[in-house]
């Protein structure tokens, strides 16, 4: 098994040294822009440090996908996409590097500019920036992109836009964008839209498309072949004009990127073994040291890499809506949490080889500490007191279980909390004091075999409860569509987060998303307490300001019991053909390389 595991104290430094505070420059047009302090690389870099500037091109990979799609356009709520196309075909101004926690370098703009207090930010337009048709990029294109997504794209847009007091172009090239809010992070945001072509959408209900327009970007691939539900295959553009900047070197090296689809997991797997997928992501830890010895790993033909990372856990379990009635009582969701037999589901599923999830930014430095909340998370926390649950000040650990099937105490815990909330055993089922049971729907995905897995032992914890959940398995399209819409009572939720967070945490917990369909605040939450921490992590001036605001809203969320958490994946496993390579150095987000494909190349 070839194993790719990299020094971390060395890494964690500096982690730790880009997450100093230094000032803001200004004024002067900049080849790149940070979050925190300065631009790692120089201007004149040759590369980013993660990709190899000799990759050979050519080959392909492909690789499966459970579920399926009705769409092609990425940048709307309606329909169901293939992931790999919001990144593979289209680009933004600015690239991100992965090797810091929030660095970007110009990539369709070949500088940025920003105010004393980045209350502005301006972008200068590579000349030779086209699309994969040949046509320029236009300060047009780019302005109506901005318009288009943040009024009639997904949600998820819609928040930055409303922070754009005016948007103008500012010479032949050139355009600005002025804020209405005081938010540091909003420069680099903005230099993160995708960028579209507007003479493509001419006559088009950009918010209805779907499957009948192929995406015309800028990126190194464009749509070749699909089939709906079935397979989709993007084609490199050998003409790709930004093939020679230093940002895009060793980057864009395969041929063709082929995604095919498949019902369910175990028909993934057994196409993987038989040759038709040539790359395989692994999540589960049991079946990935039990099950990939078959011929091809025998022979060598297929490699067993293991990728580290050192990003947060981010939260991965079961999501109760708060939305619902049944779920309102934080002492029913608490009960759910204790009636999760974590220990026995672990070693059930994983032979206990993958750690439980402790909290949202545990694995990281932002991560909350064990025990009662002190310093400046403490103060942080203190104003909102009245509003907080318990074990946000005084300390929270999600509940141990001892291991064996049955889980008795946690289950009286489950119980009595339960009792607290209104609800007793009445003739063997949880009952209200008016006779009415206690009733929710578990809504899964088609495909999810783990999870439904996972579900069908928790049911059976569940029913000695006296409670017996409709669990319902439907197809990508509905699952979709019910979670943009929140139209469930528990589901499968999976959320990661960065090692610089900022904006998006607004979409992921804050207050509008509890109205506001598509966005990722599934469980509902309506916490003051939350958004201050996420304004204060907007608005911190020093290193120590805004980890204890991370640390504080990690407790907020924790303590929220808003998520049954399962295990974390801190090591990405992925089984591929031994012609396909990756480079020796990764990046601090080593799990952005195991989602493939940018960087890694086919070799004989």
């Amino acid at each position: 098994m070839a194993t790719n595991y990299f020094h971390c104290a060395g890494r964690i430094l500096a982690v730790l040294t880009w997450l100093a505070w230094g000032g803001f420059a200004a004024a002067d047009p900049m080849h790149g822009i940070a979050m925190y302090g300065n631009p790692a690389l120089p201007h004149d870099f040759v590369s980013l440090p993660y990709a190899n500037p000799d990759a050979p091109k050519g080959g392909r990979i492909v690789t499966g996908e459970t579920g399926s799609f009705d769409s092609l356009n990425p940048h709307i709520l309606k329909g169901t996409v293939p992931w790999q196309l919001a990144s593979l075909t289209y680009e933004s101004l600015m690239g991100r590097s992965w090797d810091e926690p929030f660095t970007l370098y110009g990539l369709l703009a070949e500088s940025i500019e920003v105010g004393p207090n980045r209350e502005w930010a301006e972008f200068t337009l590579r000349p030779e920036a086209q699309f994969s048709d040949g046509s320029p990029v236009t300060v047009e294109d780019v302005m109506w992109s901005y318009e288009i997504l943040g009024t009639k794209g997904h949600p998820r847009y819609h928040g930055t836009w409303a922070k754009v007091a005016q948007m103008q172009q500012t010479g032949p090239r050139s355009v600005r964008f002025d804020f209405s809010v005081e938010d540091r992070e909003l420069a680099l945001i903005i230099g993160m839209r995708p960028i579209l072509k507007k003479a493509q959408w001419e006559g088009r209900d950009f918010a209805q498309s779907g499957i009948d327009i192929i995406p015309i970007g800028t990126a190194p691939y464009v749509v070749d072949s699909f089939e709906a539900g079935r397979y989709v295959s993007l084609k490199r553009n050998p003409e790709y004009w930004g093939r020679d900047l230093p940002f895009m070197r060793g980057q864009g090296n395969l041929d063709e990127i082929r995604m095919e689809f498949y019902g369910d997991g175990t028909a993934q797997f057994e196409s993987f073994k038989a040759g038709q997928l040539n790359s395989n992501r692994e999540n589960n830890v049991e079946k990935w040291d039990s099950q990939y010895d078959f011929p091809a790993v025998q022979r060598g033909d297929v490699v067993k890499s293991e990728i580290p990372h050192q990003r947060p856990s981010g939260i991965t379990g079961f999501v109760m809506n708060t939305r619902r009635d049944v779920f309102k009582d934080w002492r029913v969701r608490d009960a759910m949490i204790h009636a999760f037999n974590f220990e026995y589901i672990n070693e059930t599923m994983t032979g206990s080889k993958q750690p439980r999830i402790s909290s949202y930014f545990s694995n990281s430095v932002l991560g909350m500490d064990e025990g009662p909340a002190t310093g400046r998370v403490r103060e942080f926390l203190e104003p909102y007191a009245e509003t907080l649950l318990p074990g946000a000040l005084d300390g929270y650990a999600l509940p141990h279980g001892d291991g064996s099937a049955r889980n008795r105490g946690n289950i009286r815990q489950a119980m009595a909390l339960m009792e607290q909330a209104g609800w007793t055993i009445q003739d063997g089922v949880m009952k209200d004091s008016e006779g009415r049971p206690f009733s929710f729907e578990i809504v899964l995905s088609q495909g999810s075999g783990e999870e439904q897995s996972i579900i069908d032992i928790y049911a059976q914890a569940l029913e000695r409860m006296g409670i017996t959940p409709r669990i319902s398995v439907i197809d990508a399209a509905q699952y979709q569509e019910r979670t943009n819409t929140y139209d469930f009572d528990m589901t499968y939720y999976r959320r990661g987060l960065s090692l610089s967070p900022g904006n998006e945490q607004r979409l992921y917990w804050g207050a509008q998303g509890v109205s506001e369909p598509g966005s990722r605040n599934w469980m509902g939450m309506n916490s003051p307490a939350a958004d201050a921490m996420i304004d204060r992590l907007l608005s911190s001036t020093s290193r120590e300001d805004f980890i204890a605001a991370a640390r504080a809203l990690d407790r907020v969320l924790t303590t929220g019991r808003y998520v049954i958490p399962v295990y974390q994946w801190n090591v990405s496993r992925i089984a591929h053909t031994k012609e396909l390579k990756y480079p020796e150095k990764l990046p601090i987000y080593g799990d952005w390389i195991g989602w493939q494909p940018d960087v890694w190349w086919y070799e004989e």
